[in-house]
């Protein structure tokens, strides 16, 4: 039985593993630290607080006697460490959250875990840490995928912050011995995302008739991953991985953005047309007037560090752990496109 603490645990990756993992292992004792920061959202835990017995705790990853004392109360011998700062637009206009949360709070984790486990003599243990392909840089179009051999190259504040919190990972494990594992995933979407990221943006702002910002000339090109096929790749590294070893975690899913743009476009005029009382709850659509999303479209002036390709080589999660995505784009924008048409709440207010 693992008593599991989740950071970040209400965030949209971490709530969609918290429900993933009540499912297949109702026996563990899930423990969620989560600060509740403009992404993070206790409602997304409520049936689990309710009917699994998860534990909820609203705090700083950074708060060292907070952390500690969840490591003694409820005997923690896992770490799923999700809790991030992850917007590379908010790292670019106020860097220094990033490296206080995802430099300084992962070092505040490890601390603990080296505490109340090596120094206590738990050899039962295991610490996953969650991090991004962006630590690798930016890829050519015809450049090979990255793998977890790629240097890091980091781009952004935000990105630099996961690379930073990705050597700590390492160090504590080739300095201290502590039992650690680190994923490199590529873009998730699906359930429970915020508003700011560009698929569920995009969604939203069709849906209320706003404009759709796509940044220069759109051909930017991104791997995309279903986050239950993310939440799958853990729980595989987790029971099967190797200790110490870095893994990628992919969708083969490359897209350019304004191809993604354009199949939501196509996908959410499908879905209001096949329910006509979606019409009446979004009266600005450009459906509910004969009109299509695409003519939403709004090219905008390129950010700043802008990477152009990511593109990741999931072939050690392949051949070590059998780990395959289940969901390909076309049929996870569907589900993703249905979630949220069906059980975001108040869409009108949270864009």
């Amino acid at each position: 039985m693992k008593n599991i603490l989740i950071t970040g645990g209400a965030g949209f990756i971490g709530s969609n593993f918290c429900h993933y993992w009540a499912t297949r292992y109702p026996d563990d004792k899930l423990v969620v630290l989560d600060l509740l920061t403009y992404a993070g959202h206790r409602e997304h835990l409520a049936s689990l607080e309710k009917n699994n017995g998860l534990v909820f705790i609203q705090g700083d990853i950074g708060d060292k006697a907070l952390v500690e004392k969840l490591f003694s109360n409820y005997m923690i011998n896992c770490v799923v460490h999700f809790a991030a700062e992850s917007h590379v637009d908010r790292s670019i206009d106020g860097p220094d959250a990033f490296i206080q949360t995802n430099i300084l709070g992962t070092h505040n984790l490890l601390k603990a875990a080296k505490k109340y486990w090596l120094d206590a003599g738990i050899t039962e243990h295991h610490f996953h840490h969650v991090s991004t392909d962006e630590v690798y840089g930016s890829l050519e179009a015809d450049a090979p995928a990255f793998t977890e051999s790629t240097p890091f190259a980091p781009n952004s504040p935000y990105s630099a912050s996961k690379a930073a919190s990705d050597h700590l990972v390492r160090a504590y494990h080739h300095t201290y011995g502590l039992k650690v594992t680190t994923s490199n995933c590529s873009n998730n979407y699906g359930p429970y995302q915020d508003s700011e990221k560009l698929i569920p943006l995009i969604i939203q702002n069709i849906l209320l008739g706003k404009s759709l910002p796509i940044y220069g000339d759109g051909k930017n090109i991104r791997d995309w991953l279903y986050v239950e096929d993310h939440c799958r790749a853990i729980d595989l590294i987790l029971t099967k991985g190797v200790v110490g070893e870095v893994y990628n975690v992919g969708g083969e899913n490359e897209w350019r953005n304004i191809d993604i743009v354009n199949l939501i476009c196509d996908q959410v005029d499908a879905a209001l047309l096949a329910e006509p009382q979606l019409l009446a709850a979004y009266p600005n659509t450009p459906c509910a007037s004969g009109g299509l999303a695409k003519n939403l479209i709004t090219f905008v002036k390129d950010r700043p560090g802008h990477d152009r390709r990511y593109a990741i080589d999931p072939s050690k999660c392949h051949a070590q752990l059998g780990y395959h995505p289940q969901e390909s784009f076309e049929t996870g924008i569907v589900k993703t496109i249905q979630w949220l048409l069906h059980n975001q709440k108040n869409v009108m207010e949270t864009v």
